[in-house]
């Protein structure tokens, strides 16, 4: 026997619908595409690096970011990759693993390419690529990135081996970038090469801005 359904709520009280997909957005928050708005899908474990703190970064990274060769190694919502492509970076790459994440990433880099700035600025060249973040970074050329961007799912045992590629990917003023759940010390990354320059704690979120370590 089926369980009888109800199509009528107590009175005073809707009906409680089924949770669906949900979406939210994230802004972009300066360079060619500020203000613009794109939707996430909410998913598990999904955390887009929140507002303020992705001021923060671009604060100390300096608001033109010309030239820059970025990687951001776990992509996700793309938040990082994309602001950095806003700010007129030369080259960013969005590696991320899950497939769906991928598609929604192609379809906002599909959106922004086809806005029209309110300068005219060169297109960076913006790629997104499926692929696991560790193993991306490895395969960079040695010296090949200006901007690490370093956003590992918490629960994972991925920040030491992304850590340890990162130097050798660097250029020898290139910068990391890492969001993680504790604060990394100058002790804790010597043996990856690497040292903090800034450092930031945003609610339960630990920001870092790595530079490779003095010879």
């Amino acid at each position: 026997m089926k369980a009888k359904s109800s199509s009528s709520a107590p009175p005073g009280k809707r009906p409680v619908r089924p949770r669906g997909v949900q979406t939210h957005e994230i802004r972009i928050i300066g360079g060619q595409w500020k203000r613009t708005k794109l939707k996430v899908a909410d998913k598990p474990g999904l955390r887009p690096t929140p507002d303020r703190v992705r001021e923060t970064l671009f604060n100390w990274l300096g608001q033109d970011l010309s030239g820059r060769r970025c990687l951001d190694a776990f992509a996700g919502t793309g938040a990082l990759g994309f602001e950095a492509a806003s700010r007129g970076a030369a080259e960013v790459v969005l590696v991320e693993q899950d497939a769906a994440l991928v598609v929604q990433l192609q379809q906002v880099r599909i959106q922004l390419l086809a806005l029209k700035p309110l300068e005219p600025v060169s297109a960076p060249h913006l790629l997104v690529q499926r692929g696991e973040g560790v193993a991306a970074i490895r395969q960079a050329a040695p010296g090949s990135r200006d901007l690490i961007f370093l956003d590992p799912p918490f629960d994972a045992p991925l920040f030491e081996p992304a850590l340890a590629a990162c130097a050798r990917a660097l250029s020898p003023e290139g910068l990391v970038y890492l969001e993680a759940p504790v604060h990394w010390t100058d002790e804790q990354l010597a043996p990856m090469g690497l040292a903090v320059q800034r450092h930031l704690k945003a609610g339960a979120v630990h920001a870092h801005l790595l530079r490779l370590a003095a010879a």
